[in-house]
């Protein structure tokens, strides 16, 4: 049996519940327990119950939560969602980074804590993937960035991108104060599975990432809580 070890839980973690429900989500907390505080729960999970975890996990054990929805409609129609969301007493909230989805998720999440964090590119998407969806010429980075940088000037609390593209948007002035989370991170020797830009944990928060998102390399893991353990260690040796 694998020795467990002994190391509080990190914020800066964040464990992807990439898991089919809410009794499959609840069974891999029970295995994590006090080595993750940090939850993202998708859209895979939404007709799950992925809302009832989501209330379970923050209210009857403390963890924080990112519903990450990366919503996008018209103005309208994205305030009142978030406003709808943002009684959930969420943490973290993902929506498109265009700056008019950004403004009207800001008005909905207002008198909350929620913050509100734009999407730039998938991590799962390269240049050819970007072409195919008629996306304008230009190195993926600097359209990262460009993304970046319109979502922080229209008030996003932070952005979602890839490792590769941390070091750049930390650099940008609107990035002050301002929260940068990575998912397509993966722990040495760990699968890539369907990421494309990736890094490990320890150069992710190196190069200026608040937060990372770890989904399969932990909750695949044959020991969850040993393999949580074990990156939150890597992070606490930068």
């Amino acid at each position: 049996m694998t020795d467990q070890i002994q190391t509080p839980a990190d914020d800066r973690l964040i464990v992807a519940m990439d898991v089919p429900n809410a009794l499959a989500g609840l069974a891999l907390a029970e295995r994590l327990g006090d080595a993750v505080s940090f939850y993202k729960i998708g859209l895979g999970m939404l007709t799950g119950g992925g809302l009832a975890l989501a209330n379970e996990l923050k209210d009857e054990h403390g963890k924080k939560i990112f519903l990450d929805m990366k919503l996008f409609d018209i103005s309208n129609t994205i305030e009142a969602a978030v406003r709808g969301l943002a009684q959930f007493d969420i943490d973290f909230l993902t929506v498109h980074g265009d700056p008019h989805v950004v403004r009207a998720a800001k008005e909905g999440a207002a008198g909350s804590n929620l913050k509100i964090l734009g999407v730039t590119v998938l991590t799962s998407l390269d240049r050819a993937d970007l072409d195919a969806c008629m996306i304008k010429d230009g190195a993926i980075g600097d359209l990262v960035v460009e993304r970046a940088r319109r979502a922080l000037e229209a008030g996003a609390d932070g952005v979602i991108a890839s490792p590769h593209e941390a070091a750049l948007i930390r650099a940008l002035p609107e990035a002050t104060g301002r929260l940068i989370v990575t998912p397509g991170v993966r722990p040495a020797g760990a699968a890539l599975g369907d990421q494309k830009r990736v890094a490990t944990p320890a150069s992710a928060i190196g190069d200026g990432a608040d937060h990372i998102v770890v989904g399969r390399p932990i909750h695949t893991a044959v020991d969850p809580r040993h393999a949580a353990q074990a990156v939150v260690q890597e992070l606490r040796s930068i």
